[in-house]
């Protein structure tokens, strides 16, 4: 997962999604002949592929205490950017140049925050533009300072 982190930091979206879609279980299981090989549940993070014949492929010690935990950081706040400090939530994705766009909301108590990313350069990382219900905000990384007012607020930014 480190590793996976460090790209990302580095700003190499490409290298951080390759790894991640080595680690990540479902890619194991995508097929008849993957899910019989593997033979753990597709959704938990393992923490072992095992590579000595006859066992080549399959994973091992699922449900490992702190692995899906550290997978759902890295995704979430190492590729997609997302983080939240106090009541600041920070959009600054570090993508695979080929992702053009993604989507996701965010609940803050009684507010909901609709949150659109767009990669129209092919970029992995890099903030042209971001909007907060319209009216621009800081350019850097998106902050998005978070209120309970009960309202629904679109956020788009764009990468490039």
């Amino acid at each position: 997962m480190w590793s996976i982190l460090a790209f990302a930091l580095l700003g190499d979206g490409d290298r951080a999604g390759e790894l991640f879609s080595l680690i990540n279980p479902i890619n194991h299981a995508s097929t008849r002949t993957g899910i019989h090989r593997y033979k753990v549940e597709p959704y938990v993070a393992c923490a072992d592929v095992y590579s000595a014949v006859p066992h080549i492929g399959r994973g091992g010690w699922t449900w490992y205490t702190g692995s899906a935990g550290w997978m759902y950081r890295t995704a979430i706040e190492g590729i997609l950017g997302i983080s939240l400090r106090g009541k600041v939530l920070r959009v600054n994705p570090c993508v695979p140049r080929a992702w053009t766009s993604f989507e996701f909301v965010y609940r803050h108590a009684a507010s909901r925050y609709l949150i659109r990313v767009e990669n129209p350069r092919g970029v992995s990382r890099g903030i042209i533009l971001a909007s907060l219900d319209g009216l621009e905000i800081s350019r850097s990384a998106c902050d998005i300072s978070l209120v309970d007012d009960g309202r629904e607020h679109r956020v788009h930014v764009v990468l490039g």
